[in-house]
């Protein structure tokens, strides 16, 4: 098996906070030493488990000292492990802040590749919204939470634009989202193999951004926060009611307080709207996202221009009754839909 990147049209273009790199030789680990890394790939030592344990990511720790994220991938058929090599050069091709920095990874295990990933130093966005009383994780407040949910929509649409197949992550939840030492987001998870299915995942991407959206918002986690509760809430006109604490939202400027009402719009638009083919894009959900941090950084007391509010949105639609009536009654996909 060779050991350097497989022929890619150079591109020298750089623009914004992506590059595309010449191919070059990454480093090849043995499965022993990442075996030794993920002390024997040990359950506590797993960050993301994904598609019933087909794709797990592990931190680790080499010899040098070195912390690392290990993805651990299973395939089924050497078609499908070339497809998962082949998508895995093609990413350590893309140089973009929010795309995880791949050092290497390791072909000796058969059909289950290890990809090598820096670890980034700040954990996820799950244990800093969700996990309060871990003194180590600090509090976001409203102006990094908009920055990381912003950054995050741009990654994905890039993956899905400008990648070519594109690259999706279907599973997306706040715990793949980790943040760098500056808080910039490292997008982990990303599904590798290809998929006859991947416009309906591009849906999910959607559909699954508005719920960690939403989880941006509330300050909770879906399991304590149902979606359904939360919709139900938003389009009554009670949003304050779920509005994390820790945000402060009584006591912010009103721009400050739209800005949370137009991101709340948003995202129970990618919730409903994003289960349904075609109707929303995350390329879409990108460009809001810059013009509500936007007007955030603007400062200004009006709504954005390029943002609708829900009674807009949901005119004569049926979904506006749907999501009206009382919150056992609404039905909102699962994440991680197919």
């Amino acid at each position: 098996m060779k050991t350097d990147i497989f022929d890619h049209p150079s591109m020298t273009n750089s623009q914004g906070n992506v590059s595309f790199q010449k191919p070059c030789t990454v480093r090849m680990f043995t499965y022993h030493e990442l075996e030794q890394a993920t002390k024997g790939f040990q359950d506590e030592q797993i960050l993301i488990d994904h598609a019933g344990g087909k794709a797990t990511l592990y931190s680790g720790t080499l010899i040098d000292g070195s912390r690392i994220a290990v993805h651990r991938l299973q395939c089924d058929s050497e078609r499908e492990l070339v497809e998962v090599l082949s998508r895995m050069e093609a990413l350590h091709a893309v140089s973009h802040k929010n795309v995880p920095h791949i050092l290497g990874w390791s072909v000796d295990s058969g059909y289950t590749p290890l990809v090598v990933y820096e670890y980034p130093a700040n954990g996820t966005l799950g244990e800093h919204l969700f996990q309060t009383k871990d003194e180590t994780k600090q509090g976001l407040d409203w102006h990094h939470r908009i920055n990381i949910i912003a950054e995050t929509g741009n990654v994905l649409a890039f993956l899905q634009s400008e990648v070519c197949p594109p690259i999706v992550h279907h599973e997306l939840n706040a715990n793949c989202i980790f943040l760098d030492e500056d808080l910039t987001v490292k997008l982990f998870g990303l599904e590798l193999p290809m998929n006859a299915n991947i416009n309906n995942k591009k849906h999910s991407d959607v559909h699954n951004f508005g719920l960690v959206l939403l989880e941006v918002i509330t300050g909770s986690s879906s399991d304590h926060l149902p979606s359904k509760t939360a919709l139900q809430k938003i389009t009554s006109g009670k949003l304050e009611e779920i509005v994390d604490p820790h945000l402060y939202y009584h006591e912010q400027p009103i721009f400050r307080r739209e800005q949370i009402e137009i991101a709340a719009d948003l995202a129970t638009r990618c919730i409903i709207f994003g289960s349904q083919d075609g109707k929303f894009h995350i390329g879409d959900v990108s460009r809001e996202l810059v013009h509500i941090r936007k007007y955030g950084i603007d400062g200004r007391s009006r709504r954005c221009p390029s943002t609708h509010n829900l009674e807009e949105t949901f005119s004569n639609s049926s979904l506006l009754q749907m999501i009206s009536m009382s919150p056992d009654s609404i039905h909102v996909p699962a994440r991680g839909f197919s």
